[in-house]
């Protein structure tokens, strides 16, 4: 089976994500202590061709390019290096990449997958409810991504001044107590776009006579809303943060990464019929 033209591009996508997560296994060694402009052109290279991909596809399909789940999975990635390329432009904070570039590689790697890239003359979904749909659930997948980013840069930090190395010290980190704040407010972001997109998807499908309730992939996204529901109330209301609440961001991304597929596949409403 031949390969799209846009498909090459995004695999050479991938590929620049994958050299810029070997890199930054170099950048953990050197404490980031050193500006990370090598990684960072990296992810500008992997963005050019990830960019080129989606704009390939929507033009090849006259249409914007979110009606399965290879060309969802590529947007949330899309908008994930977008997010991290515009923190970028500070020195100081290009040692996200650091971390941003294995996530960004694993979501990358499960677009790839058989099966999730199927073409269809027609969707269920059309109109502009639809753009509002599924925008209102990319941005809160990024968001939630970008949460587990900073979770996982907080864990780095804990362990470094848990165990009294010097890279701690000599990082270009941020502190940790503004690590957690930042991983909160994005996890509560996500959780606030989570809420909205479910609430476009119940009037779109009142609107449109479906069964709403009974679909596995609305079942899923309420477990998903649900989950990050109680890492909020543990955050804030039992003051369960720190350590902890690290770990639930970088699980609850990683949970959300691992069953999307199954979720959509399962889905009637949601998946394409070739």
């Amino acid at each position: 089976m031949s390969i799209g033209s846009d498909k090459l591009n995004f695999i050479v996508a991938v590929i620049l994500y994958g050299v810029s997560a070997i890199y930054s296994i170099f950048i953990f060694r050197k404490g980031f202590r050193h500006d990370n402009r090598i990684n960072y052109c990296l992810l500008l290279g992997g963005f050019l061709f990830h960019t080129a991909a989606l704009f390939q596809r929507g033009f090849s399909l006259n249409r914007c390019p979110i009606h399965n789940l290879y060309e969802a999975t590529t947007f949330i990635g899309w908008t994930m290096v977008t997010a991290y390329l515009c923190l970028g432009l500070w020195s100081r904070l290009r040692f996200l990449g650091a971390f941003a570039s294995p996530v960004l590689l694993a979501v990358g790697v499960f677009a790839l997958m058989p099966g999730l890239d199927v073409k269809s003359e027609t969707m269920v979904f059309s109109g502009g409810w639809l753009s509002l749909h599924v925008a209102l659930f990319v941005l809160a997948y990024a968001a939630f991504g970008l949460s587990c980013v900073a979770g996982l840069m907080y864990l780095t930090q804990e362990h470094d001044l848990k165990f009294h190395k010097f890279r701690a010290v000599f990082s270009l980190m941020p502190p940790i107590q503004r690590l957690e704040l930042v991983s909160g407010r994005l996890l509560v972001t996500g959780f606030i776009l989570l809420t909205g997109g479910l609430i476009v998807s119940a009037l779109f499908a009142r609107q449109m006579n479906l069964r709403f309730a009974a679909d596995p992939k609305i079942v899923w996204s309420i477990f998903v809303w649900a989950l990050y529901l109680a890492l909020i109330i543990m955050r804030w209301k039992f003051s369960q943060g720190g350590r902890r609440f690290a770990w639930g961001a970088v699980f609850g991304f990683l949970f959300v990464l691992l069953t999307f597929w199954g979720s959509s596949l399962l889905s009637p409403i949601h998946k394409p019929t070739p």
